[in-house]
């Protein structure tokens, strides 16, 4: 009996999330990146596959950072396999480097940290030709006072009150390696740094962040909701739209390459 030779792939991925319906492949045909990414590279291996991401976004998140992986018993090149998949994949989602990886890599439970930027535009009036790609806020916002209380997310924290009612993990701990924020003319980069992210966790630390940045909570109210263990005591859900996954961290023995775009978000 011939057995055929299992290859393994890690792949980078770079999308713009507004006109999908989150990440994760659905029931009924629904709109979504892994449907596209999965149809594309089971074209060009010439046999369905599957793939595994390191991170789920929602509807309308972005990334410039995502990792999947996927087997596959067909041999093709390098340049080929990302010539290949691009030539079918929609115009908003781009595969941006291959690896061949060890039988044991898996890009969720391989990886040791995930890194998310929200990005805000801080200004009177929206900006049409970023639109959906960033979230407008006309207020002022208190920069100093949202850095500071962001400061009391960092460790190993219950999250409850920053997750979704939705959320289906066993547990809401998580550890939170940075949280800081940065202004620079009219844009506010939200950075946020973490062991791994519960349901919604992001857009609702932002979204709470936004009640201190208009004054209208003190510094210390991020703790008091830590301590809570309440979604509902929280701020709203901020908007997908400024959110972006940016980089999912491996060992370095690993040798999983960075996104070539991760810098577009340097300062």
């Amino acid at each position: 009996m011939l057995i055929n030779k299992i290859y393994k792939f890690a792949m980078g991925v770079e999308y713009n999330g507004y006109h999908y319906h989150g990440w994760q492949k659905q029931k009924h045909n629904i709109n979504t990146i892994q449907q596209h990414i999965e149809f594309a590279i089971s074209r060009i291996a010439n046999h369905t596959v599957e793939i595994f991401c390191a991170g789920r976004t929602d509807v309308g998140v972005h990334s410039t950072g995502q990792v999947i992986h996927f087997e596959t018993y067909t041999f093709r090149k390098i340049q080929s396999w990302i010539l290949g998949i691009n030539s079918l994949l929609p115009y908003d989602i781009v595969i941006q480097w291959i690896i061949p990886v060890h039988h044991t890599f898996h890009a969720r439970f391989s990886a040791i940290a995930r890194k998310y930027y929200y990005v805000i535009y801080n200004y009177p009036y929206r900006n049409s030709i970023l639109n959906y790609l960033v979230t407008h806020y006309k207020h002022h916002l208190n920069i100093d006072n949202m850095n500071k209380a962001a400061q009391f997310l960092v460790g190993e924290h219950d999250f409850t009150s920053f997750t979704s009612k939705n959320c289906q993990s066993n547990s809401f701990i998580r550890n939170i390696i940075y949280c800081r924020i940065l202004k620079k003319q009219s844009f506010i980069f939200i950075q946020i740094k973490a062991n791994s992210f519960l349901y919604h966790m992001v857009r609702n630390i932002v979204g709470s962040l936004l009640e201190i940045g208009k004054n209208n909570k003190p510094i210390t109210w991020l703790l008091d909701l830590l301590h809570a263990k309440d979604r509902t005591k929280a701020g709203i859900t901020a908007k997908p739209y400024g959110l972006y996954l940016v980089k999912v961290t491996y060992p370095k023995n690993l040798n999983i390459p960075d996104n070539i775009y991760n810098n577009i978000f340097t300062l």
